[in-house]
């Protein structure tokens, strides 16, 4: 069983965004809809990837998240940093708040 989100950047701003239930999009992966399998999967993605969303979010694509403790975690290392923000500088991203 594999659960996956789609993430994307947001244009005005540049920062990492995560597809929700209702079609927005949040900086927070805690608000992501889930996709449990690849046919969900597929469909999360197609939404995202619609033409009119061109001018709101760039580069959507899917990754592999599991249920932690404190809700949604992304299981490769680089999308831990893409959720945290720049590692060598603590004051600056998502960890400075």
């Amino acid at each position: 069983m594999s659960l996956q989100v789609v993430t994307a950047n947001r244009l005005d701003d540049g920062l990492v965004v995560f597809l929700t239930a209702d079609g927005g999009w949040s900086e927070n992966i805690h608000d992501s809809r889930v996709a449990d399998g690849k046919e969900a999967a597929a469909v999360l993605l197609k939404e995202a990837s619609a033409p009119e969303l061109d001018v709101v979010i760039v580069g959507p694509y899917l990754i592999d998240v599991e249920q932690g403790d404190g809700g949604l975690v992304p299981t490769k290392y680089r999308e831990v940093l893409r959720t945290k923000g720049p590692s060598v500088r603590e004051d600056l991203g998502y960890q400075a708040v």
